[in-house]
């Protein structure tokens, strides 16, 4: 029996690996942006369902709720987000994307498409579509779990 664990070939080290390598390539990719994979995420989601509240945000774009609050802050503060409360519910944090918000995003898109060729550069063109199917199956069998 091997004395140390096999964590090369790991699943959870390999995955931890690839998202290090996507967040880095990411980086030098939007690097004049000023963004981050998630606060792009946030851009879009909003783009898409504007007026959405901050815990619903969350879950769409996979972020912890304890910690959701200060992404959207810094997004506030870069003047492409805009946070109100509710009129039925004080509680609730509604979001919209401003309009520096939305030519902010729209100006990163060729960006982040490079980014995402060259994450999946190494691979040929079936070998990037079976990836990306089997890693959305990965996601959907564990989303009551995380």
């Amino acid at each position: 029996m091997p004395k140390s664990f096999d964590f090369q070939h790991a699943p959870g080290h390999l995955i931890r690996r690839a998202h290090q390598v996507a967040v880095a390539v990411f980086m030098e990719e939007t690097g004049e942006h000023d963004v981050t994979p998630v606060q792009f995420a946030i851009l879009n989601a909003l783009i898409e369902d504007p007026g959405e509240d901050q815990v619903t945000l969350a879950g769409k774009v996979a972020f912890d709720a304890a910690t959701f609050g200060s992404v959207i802050g810094r997004l506030e503060a870069k003047g492409w987000v805009r946070r109100e409360p509710d009129a039925a519910d004080r509680r609730r944090k509604l979001l919209w994307v401003t309009g520096d918000g939305e030519k902010a995003a729209a100006a990163m898109k060729r960006a982040v498409t490079r980014a995402q060729r060259r994450i999946l550069g190494p691979l040929r063109p079936d070998e990037q579509e079976q990836l990306l199917l089997l890693l959305g199956k990965l996601v959907r069998g564990h989303n009551g779990s995380a």
